[in-house]
C-alpha cells in the first residue's frame, strides 16, 4: 500500500494468516505474523521484509508496517538464492505479498564462507543456524546487553569459548569484576587475581598516579599533581636503566623505587628556597606510607614489583604466545575498590599502547573485553573515574586502526556513555526490562533492525537480537545449551529450596570470619 526507503505498509488478508497458522513448515506459520518475515516478488529477485508491527484496517483487513531487509535472486520454480543486505529495486503499491518458507529463510541466513561461530538457532525455526562472523564483529567492537538473570554471562561465555575454539591462538584479556568466569574458563584460559597478578606500581602512567595517591581536589589538586610530576620524574630519572632510553618522561614506565620517591618528596620538602607551607609534601608522604603498609595493595605496591619485568608481564597477560590458552580472565574483585578503576585503566591502555608501539611488528590484535562497563565509562562525566574513561573511549575510537577490539558487556545501557555504545558496530541485546535501557539500544541500533527491538522486552531466557556488523541481517537467535563445565559461576541461589536446610552454621561464620579478616587467605 504505502512504500518508503525504510518503512512501508502491507495489507494482509487475515483468513489467509489464520490459515497458515497451522501450516507444517514453522516459518510459514509464522510469516505475516509480528517480528517475522514476508517476501515480494520484484522482477527477477525476491525482497524480504520484516513485520514491525500489525493494526486492523477499515474494511476488516490487516496493516502491517514492515522493514525492507534485503533481496535475493528468484529462479523459475520461485526458489530463492544469493541472498544480500540492502535493497536495489522497491516494490510498487499493489504488490503480492509471500509467506516465507524454512528454504527461503536458509538462505537468508546462510553463513558465508568467512570466519564464523555459530552461538544458537534462529527463531522461529528449529534447524537454521545463527552465525556471528569473527573479523567485522571484532574489528568494529560489541556490545553485549541485558538485564540481570537473562543469561548474560553464559552467553558471554559460550560466545568467548566459541571464538577461542575457533583461534586457539588468540589474544583475549577480559576484565571480570565479581570473579564468576574463573570457573567458565579453567580449561582454556590463564586466570589472574590479587594473588597472582604482580601489577607493578611504575608501569602506572602519570594521571593513574594521581587517582592513587592525591586526596585533595580543586586548586590544592593542581599543586599536588605539579609537586608529585616533578617528584615522580626525578624517581624515574634515577633508575640507572634511565639512560638508554634518551628522554625519559613523567608517563615512561620505567622502573623506580618507592623509597626513591619518598626520599625525593623528604628532600624537596626541606628545601631552604621553597616559599609557603609543606602540607602538600606531607600529604604525598603520608599516602605514600599509606600504601605500602596496607596489606590489600600488596599485588602493586609491593618491595617485589621492583626489577623490570615489563616484558614478562606483557607476554603472560596478552597470551603471547598462547599455547592454546587464548583467554586471560582479570579477577578484580579483590582489588581494593578505590583503586578499582585504576587497574583497570592500566590493563586497558596497556592492551592500546601495546598496540600503538608494535605497529611495526607483526600484527597480534587483542581484544579487551569489559564486564559491568557501565561502572568505567558511565553517562555523568562527573564521576571520578577518569583515567578508565578516557582510554576505553579512546579504545572505542580509534582502537580498529590498531588491532584492538572492544567488548562491552553491561546490563544498563542507559548508564553508559552514549558515544562508545554507538562506536559498537554489534549489539547483542538480550531482555530488558527497563524503558530507559531499550530506548537507549533502539538509539544505537541501525535503521533496518528497529522491527526486531519491539521484541527486547518480549524475550525469553538465553535469547538475544543480534544486529549490526557481525551478522548478515538482523536475528532473533535462540543460544545454544553450554556444557556445565563451561559455564560461569552467576547462577542464583533457590531461596525455597536453600531455606529449608540448616546445620554447621556455627562453623560456616568461624571459616567466613577468617576468610573476611585474611583477605581470602
Amino acid at each position: 500500500m504505502d512504500i518508503a526507503g525504510s518503512g512501508s505498509q502491507a495489507k494482509l488478508d487475515p483468513v489467509k494468516l489464520l490459515a497458515l497458522a497451522d501450516h507444517r513448515d514453522p516459518s510459514v506459520a509464522m510469516s505475516g505474523q509480528v517480528g517475522s518475515q514476508v517476501k515480494m516478488a520484484v522482477g527477477k529477485s525476491w525482497l524480504i521484509a520484516n513485520v514491525r508491527t500489525m493494526k486492523a484496517g477499515d474494511d476488516g483487513s490487516v496493516i502491517a508496517a514492515i522493514d525492507f531487509l534485503g533481496e535475493g535472486s528468484r529462479d523459475q520454480n520461485g526458489g530463492m538464492s544469493g541472498f544480500r543486505r540492502g535493497v536495489t529495486r522497491y516494490p510498487i503499491p499493489g504488490a503480492e505479498v509471500h509467506p516465507v518458507t524454512t528454504d527461503d529463510l536458509r538462505q537468508v541466513f546462510a553463513a558465508s564462507d568467512s570466519a564464523h561461530v555459530e552461538i544458537g538457532t534462529v527463531y522461529p525455526t528449529e534447524d537454521i543456524r545463527g552465525a556471528l562472523y569473527i573479523d567485522p564483529m571484532l574489528s568494529k567492537h560489541f556490545a553485549i546487553l541485558g538485564s540481570t538473570g537473562t543469561g548474560k554471562s553464559t552467553s558471554v561465555a559460550l560466545i568467548l569459548h566459541r571464538i577461542s575454539n575457533y583461534s586457539p591462538e588468540g589474544h583475549i584479556v577480559m576484565i571480570d569484576p565479581h570473579g564468576e568466569y574463573s570457573a567458565a574458563f579453567k580449561g582454556c584460559g590463564e586466570l589472574f587475581n590479587v594473588d597472582n597478578l604482580q601489577l607493578p606500581y611504575w608501569l602506572l602512567n602519570f594521571e593513574e598516579h594521581c587517582e592513587v595517591l592525591l586526596t585533595t581536589d580543586g586548586a590544592e589538586r593542581n599543586r599536588d599533581a605539579d609537586i608529585l610530576a616533578k617528584c615522580l620524574l626525578a624517581a624515574r630519572t634515577k633508575n640507572k636503566f634511565s639512560e638508554q632510553f634518551g628522554k625519559v618522561t613523567v608517563d615512561s614506565p620505567i622502573p623506580y623505587l618507592l623509597t626513591d620517591l619518598n626520599s625525593i618528596l623528604v628532600a624537596e620538602m626541606g628545601k631552604l628556597d621553597r616559599a609557603g607551607d609543606t602540607t602538600p609534601y606531607q600529604r604525598l608522604k603520608t599516602k605514600l606510607d599509606e600504601l605500602k603498609a596496607d596489606p590489600r595493595y600488596t599485588f602493586m605496591f609491593s618491595g617485589m614489583n621492583i626489577t623490570d619485568s615489563m616484558g614478562s608481564f606483557i607476554a603472560k597477560l596478552f597470551r603471547m604466545p598462547a599455547n592454546g590458552k587464548p583467554i586471560s580472565i582479570v579477577d578484580v574483585s579483590g582489588v581494593p575498590s578505590d583503586i578499582t578503576s585504576v587497574v583497570v585503566s592500566v590493563l586497558a591502555r596497556m592492551v592500546f599502547d601495546y598496540a600503538i608501539w608494535s605497529r611495526t611488528e607483526a600484527q597480534r590484535p587483542i581484544l579487551l573485553v569489559c564486564e559491568e562497563a557501565h561502572r568505567y565509562v558511565p553517562k555523568d562525566e562527573n564521576n571520578g573515574v577518569q583515567a578508565v574513561r578516557k582510554i576505553l573511549e579512546r579504545i572505542a575510537k580509534e582502537g580498529r586502526k590498531y588491532g584492538v577490539s572492544l567488548g562491552l558487556i553491561t546490563q544498563r545501557p542507559s548508564d553508559l556513555a552514549e558515544g562508545v555504545l554507538s562506536q559498537c558496530g554489534t549489539i547483542i541485546s538480550m531482555r530488558l526490562n527497563n524503558d530507559r535501557d531499550q530506548a537507549c539500544v533502539r538509539a544505537a541500533m541501525p535503521e533496518g533492525a528497529r522491527g526486531f527491538l519491539d521484541a527486547i522486552p518480549a524475550l525469553r531466557n538465553r535469547e538475544c537480537i543480534v544486529c549490526g556488523e557481525g551478522v548478515a541481517i538482523p536475528i532473533r537467535v535462540r543460544f545454544d545449551d553450554l556444557e556445565p563445565e563451561k559455564r560461569p559461576a552467576s547462577s542464583d541461589p533457590s531461596f525455597a529450596n536453600l531455606w529449608r536446610e540448616t546445620g554447621g552454621e556455627a562453623e560456616i561464620i568461624t571459616r567466613t570470619v577468617k576468610r573476611w579478616r585474611g583477605h581470602g587467605r
